[in-house]
């Protein structure tokens, strides 16, 4: 950058223009966040990937709508330079964020299927992205968007591969976003997408290399490209094993030090710079670094680190990155000429990656369905393909016009995603196959189950011991405690996946205190704790295939009345405010005489032998509830008739109320039976130990 010097009469010059160029680079970094973060907030409102509006405002920005005067002045050439080097630095945080977050251990158990989705879905658009750049080339309308100066082969190539990528960052989020990750298809969408993007990235690496494009071989001469492989592998085989220090480092000290984190920011630089030298690219070399950091008992340092490095690579950089890519893209550049070339893009892009990655899971027997949906989801490119293709503009293997189709491409394949899933993947189908996941996560060894609906901030050790008591002393036994939040809001890039890991992992901390109460109890208990879009859906759906033996849940649980209509089994319904149940305070039973006055004695007898106090029942209930007080007490009950709480005791009757919610301070609880109860044999009926609960 040159600089203009304006002498005044003082001894020191004044340096002017450097002053003003700095303060027009940081009003244009407000001003691309800001425009960033709006358009994402906006496409996230109609179910869009957040990521899908960033690159649009990128687009918005540019020519495409400004013109290229206009744009040229709100983006001057001359400040560009400076935006150019902190979008490469974006990348190379965004990139090695890509490889830290790849699991390979997701593809385990799901190998065969992802091997042959994966495959299938790179071979078919590889090879019809290939066919399409011949059919460029040979038609005298579109043999300019073959680049001047290359080769077929070299921009051939290229093609096949952009038409192979699948974005794995994308496609996470949408799972997540759509709560897929927690189904057999999101866990198999992901094995197949973790391992397209190794193969996808590694065949790219190779088109490059051997593109045989003047300035490809980086910093050193043209063989120096074969030291990629032993790169790897020493990268992989010593550098990998070598930093399972860091963990080690992280469990001493218990955090994420500075020195933990330089030494990843050190060894991440370190790569991307030594890919770029032997003639690759510099992206490869961060996602390399990001994918060998340890995974094994490395769960709590991964997420430190992806939450100080992926917001500030996302929020701030990568804007940038849309933006420098975006003013490239010219679509009022583009003619009638565009419009067939265009649509034939699409047509291999889209076609060839469903096709490809149908075949692939209906060779393994996977049913239609399930691969449709996989052949829909592989379809996601969104920021990956947008990488891909300025790599390739920059090596000279693209056309701008061409870069501008490829680029609306990108677009249009990862916001169709979500709209077409809906068809092949109701969200009912989700729900319904999360409640399944769980159900086969449970086991199928428990002869009795009750499930309790948890609630923040709630005293759930009174619907926990109310749930033991109507176990009646059953075994085998378990009670299921469902803690599903609200996710209220769709992860974008910067959110982090294992964000959301770590939402579930601090509700199943909370929980903890029921497990082990259970385990003292004799009883297990089970927590399925997770945030969701929609957790009324969620929770019927749970509920509808665990088939319990009871329900528990708060009386303001806003999902109380969808789950009772769908289940057959006793409840109880806690008051909203409930306290712990006073020690040694009798059991007070409200009396109705139909099915849930009889659920609500039977629950309360329950719980007085359980607590070894006093069930109290009122004395006007006509024939049918004398026979129930004689039936009771010829079992050993103590049957009272209600009274005033002993003033000097300070206990108040644990109410079991089957009208509605008494004022009594103390537990009052709702009780009601099954839909088509069988009269309760009183002198019969299990009513459990008489141990303390």
């Amino acid at each position: 950058m040159s600089h203009v010097i304006a002498w005044t009469g003082a001894a020191e010059p004044i340096v002017t223009a450097k002053l003003l160029d700095i303060a027009v680079i940081l009003g244009l970094l407000a001003l691309i966040i800001v425009v960033a973060r709006l358009a994402g907030a906006a496409v996230a409102k109609v179910g869009i990937p957040p990521v899908v509006g960033e690159i649009a405002a990128g687009v918005l920005l540019g020519p495409s709508l400004l013109g290229v005067e206009l744009s040229g002045d709100l983006f001057p050439v001359e400040q560009r330079g400076f935006l150019e080097v902190l979008a490469r630095v974006g990348l190379v945080l965004f990139m090695f964020v890509v490889g830290l977050e790849l699991d390979v251990s997701l593809v385990k158990g799901r190998g065969k299927v992802a091997g042959s989705v994966s495959v299938c879905s790179i071979v078919l658009p590889f090879s019809l992205g290939i066919g399409l750049a011949k059919v460029f080339v040979e038609t005298e309308a579109t043999a300019a968007l073959k680049p001047d100066g290359v080769d077929f082969w070299p921009f051939a190539l290229f093609m096949g591969a952009a038409m192979s990528i699948t974005a794995f960052p994308v496609l996470a989020r949408i799972l997540t976003d759509r709560r897929m990750h927690r189904t057999e298809t999101g866990g198999l969408a992901l094995a197949c997408a973790a391992t397209d993007d190794i193969i996808a990235w590694t065949l790219l690496a190779v088109v490059l290399a051997t593109s045989g494009i003047e300035g490809s071989h980086g910093h050193l001469p043209g063989w120096a490209i074969y030291l990629a492989i032993p790169f790897v592998l020493v990268a992989i085989f010593v550098v990998r094993p070598a930093l399972t220090v860091l963990t080690t480092a992280y469990k001493k000290a218990g955090e994420l030090t500075p020195t933990i984190l330089s030494v990843v920011l050190v060894g991440m630089l370190l790569f991307a710079a030594a890919t770029e030298v032997i003639g690759i690219h510099f992206i490869f070399g961060a996602f390399l670094f990001g994918a060998i950091i340890p995974h094994e008992n490395a769960a709590a340092m991964r997420h430190e680190i992806l939450v100080r490095l992926e917001q500030i690579a996302v929020i701030l950089l990568l804007p940038v990155f849309f933006l420098i890519s975006g003013l490239k893209v010219d679509i009022q550049g583009l003619g009638s000429e565009h419009i067939i070339p265009m649509f034939a893009i699409l047509a291999v892009a889209i076609i060839g990656k469903y096709v490809g990655a149908y075949v692939g899971a209906r060779i393994q027997k996977v049913p239609h369905w399930q691969a449709s949906s996989l052949g829909l989801l592989m379809n996601t490119r969104g920021l990956t393909e947008l990488i891909i293709l300025n790599v390739g503009l920059e090596k000279g293997l693209l056309s701008e016009e061409l870069f501008t189709l490829m680029v609306i491409m990108a677009l249009v394949t990862t916001v169709m995603t979500g709209p077409l899933l809906n068809f092949t993947y109701p969200q009912r189908r989700v729900a319904r196959d999360i409640a399944e996941a769980e159900r086969a996560a449970l086991g199928a060894e428990a002869v009795d189950r009750i499930v309790v609906l948890s609630r923040p901030g709630a005293v759930n050790e009174v619907p926990l011991e109310l749930a033991v008591t109507m176990l009646a002393g059953a075994r085998p036994a378990e009670i299921v405690v469902a803690d599903l939040q609200p996710q209220g809001r769709l992860l974008d890039l910067g959110s982090g996946l294992s964000g959301e890991l770590a939402d579930m992992a601090a509700a199943m901390e909370s929980q903890q205190v029921l497990v082990r109460r259970g385990e003292e109890l004799g009883v297990p208990v089970r927590v399925i704790a997770h945030p969701t879009a929609d957790v009324e859906e969620d929770l019927v759906e749970l509920v509808r295939v665990l088939a319990p033996q009871g329900l528990l849940a708060w009386s303001d649980d806003p999902s109380l009345d969808a789950v009772l209509a769908v289940i057959d089994c006793p409840s109880a319904v806690v008051a909203e405010g409930t306290a712990p149940f006073p020690t040694g305070a009798a059991v007070s039973v409200a009396w109705s005489a139909d099915s849930n006055g009889e659920a609500a004695v039977v629950l309360g007898a329950r719980l007085a032998v359980a607590r070894q106090v006093a069930l109290q029942l009122p004395t006007d209930g006509g024939r049918r509830l004398a026979a129930i007080r004689a039936a009771l007490e010829e079992r050993g009950v103590r049957v009272a008739e209600p009274a005033a709480p002993d003033p000097d005791s300070g206990l108040s009757p644990a109410v079991i109320d089957v009208a509605g919610y008494g004022a009594s301070p103390a537990p009052s609880i709702g009780a009601r039976s099954e839909p088509d109860p069988v009269p309760v044999d009183f002198a019969a009926v299990e009513l459990g130990a008489t141990a303390e609960v």
